[in-house]
């Protein structure tokens, strides 16, 4: 569990014109229009910023939570849970060039000494992500708040749950 000092830091990435490709940039803003966050996180839209957008958050945060689309056993639309060491045992197909560069940038912040306490990748596998739309699939839109869901329950063991924003 996270102390009430300790930086989490949620980021979504993908490619939002590459159809589900998007899944967690559209996780994140579901996170932000629904939730009022500890002050203790912060969420990201983290797009295909890259290395130079990304490593000072990596770096910075003592939990990191990331939000990705996520080549995995089963069929699209199936959930997953991944932290740093199962990346480490087996690293997953590539399936864009931000995917690798993920899991580049936690090498280099384990290199520098700077990977964050704890880091948790949360993902859906996409159905289509070579369709030029700025729409994720049906299916894919459907696992949206799924995937929401998940990274709340993450930010609940570290202590720090989010409060649904009352309208």
């Amino acid at each position: 569990m996270a102390g009430a000092t300790s930086k989490i830091i949620v980021i979504g990435v993908g490619n939002i014109l590459l159809a589900d490709e998007g899944v967690g940039v559209r996780a994140a803003e579901r996170l932000k229009e629904r939730y009022v966050f500890p002050d203790n996180v912060e969420v990201y839209d983290g797009g295909v910023t890259g290395m130079h957008g990304l490593m000072p958050l990596i770096e910075e945060a003592d939990h990191l939570i990331i939000l990705d689309a996520v080549k995995g056993p089963g069929e699209p639309g199936a959930l997953y849970r991944y932290t740093v060491d199962d990346f480490r045992l087996n690293i997953p197909k590539k399936l864009s060039a931000h995917d690798i560069g993920v899991i580049e940038l936690l090498a280099v912040a384990e290199l520098s000494g700077k990977l964050p306490q704890s880091t948790v990748i949360l993902g859906v596998k996409p159905l289509d992500m070579t369709s030029w739309s700025m729409e994720l699939t049906p299916l894919i839109a459907g696992k949206v708040d799924d995937l929401a869901a998940m990274a709340v329950e993450e930010l609940g063991k570290l202590g720090a749950t989010p409060s649904l924003l009352t309208r």
